[in-house]
């Protein structure tokens, strides 16, 4: 009997803004099989001492600190904006690539068009209000182990 294959994921955070949130963010790779966490901006770089990675998650996933999202996508991996804006599909309806490189705007702001461009979908999660960063990233890594875990198929659009 053949193990399903449980995919390849990277986290891509958009000018991130608060170390918890970062913190936060490396948690929720450790638990869900993240491969990678990439960032963007210089806000995080000027508050990284106070992250709050309980878990030293860092120690075994990398945090790397990049110019450009665009630049570093995994090889092979689909880019997956993660927004509520007008046109994402919602989370529920989404088949997850089965190597998803999923990128996440600020806590207090938007993707950028330039962004949202060059990724192949935009997904959102359906909520009555906007969600924080970190509770954006468990939602979406929640949602892809447990459609794999019921032997859902990859997209391969």
């Amino acid at each position: 009997m053949s193990k399903k294959s449980k995919g390849y994921s990277c986290i891509g955070l958009f000018n991130p803004k608060t170390p918890e949130n970062v913190g936060s963010v490396l948690r929720a790779s450790g638990c869900y099989g993240v491969n990678s966490v990439f960032y963007t901006g210089t806000r995080y770089d000027l508050a990284k001492q106070f992250c709050t990675d309980t878990k030293n998650v860092i120690n075994n996933i990398p945090l790397i600190g990049v110019k450009e999202l665009k630049d570093i996508i995994p090889v092979g991996c689909t880019p997956v904006a993660v927004d509520l804006i007008e046109g994402a599909k919602p989370l529920p309806e989404y088949k997850h690539p089965e190597r998803a490189f999923y990128i996440f705007g600020p806590e207090d702001g938007t993707l950028k068009k330039e962004i949202t461009d060059f990724c192949r979908d935009t997904i959102y999660v359906p909520t009555k209000g906007c969600m924080n960063l970190a509770a954006a990233v468990n939602v979406i890594l929640y949602d892809r182990m447990a459609k794999i875990e019921r032997g859902e198929e990859f997209s391969n659009h």
